[in-house]
């Protein structure tokens, strides 16, 4: 049976017990972030008990929805989330799926129910848009318009920034998927470097 590719692992949004005595970490993303769990759990085994959505979280509107759900009833160290792939998915009309002022306000609903966590906040920078006939249609150069909102955003809420977009954009050719925002292992993998660096950054009170 082929191995799903590493942006849709099942393994990735399977829920794992705790370790006691380490903090909690929970990732929020799409499938990017389902790219990059599993190698950022690795990386910080001995530091956090590292969990995620249990699916792809999509636009923000589905983040609205469901960030109760997702947060559940347990205590969270530091939340590491990000939402802009699917909210500049173009539609027949050639509008995005999410406007940009739809946008903004999700972002700052979200970030005021995460703040009630007491957890480290983290958002992560959308990743680059390549050229090519992307399925879901998507445009390059919406995503950079998009982490513009997102960091005036995070800035007005006080929430710490991972670039995720600036790591990735010089390496693409090697790590990106040729017309697709998916990333092949080794892609995910560095991605997961530096999601690891900035939370291990934020895991000590």
């Amino acid at each position: 049976m082929p191995q799903p590719p590493i942006w849709n692992d099942p393994r990735a949004m399977e829920p794992i017990t705790d370790r006691p005595g380490l903090p909690r970490v929970l990732l929020i993303g799409d499938s990017i972030s389902i790219g990059y769990t599993l190698f950022v759990r690795e990386m910080l085994k001995d530091a956090a008990n590292v969990h995620r959505i249990p699916e792809n979280g999509g636009p923000t509107r589905n983040g609205v929805e469901k960030i109760n759900q997702w947060l559940g009833a347990g205590e969270w160290r530091v939340i590491h989330f990000n939402f802009g792939l699917h909210d500049i998915r173009r539609l027949d009309g050639g509008q995005w799926q999410v406007s940009y002022s739809e946008y903004e306000g999700n972002l700052h609903r979200i970030v005021e129910r995460l703040k009630k966590t007491g957890a480290r906040l983290i958002f992560a920078a959308t990743t680059p848009v390549p050229e090519g006939k992307l399925s879901p249609p998507r445009v390059p150069g919406d995503e950079v318009l998009f982490n513009e909102i997102a960091a005036r955003v995070m800035k007005e809420q006080g929430v710490a920034w991972n670039d995720l977009h600036g790591h990735a954009k010089s390496h693409l050719a090697e790590w990106q998927v040729p017309a697709n925002v998916h990333f092949h292992e080794a892609g995910s993998r560095a991605l997961a470097e530096q999601v690891a660096r900035a939370i291990r950054a934020v895991l000590t009170p």
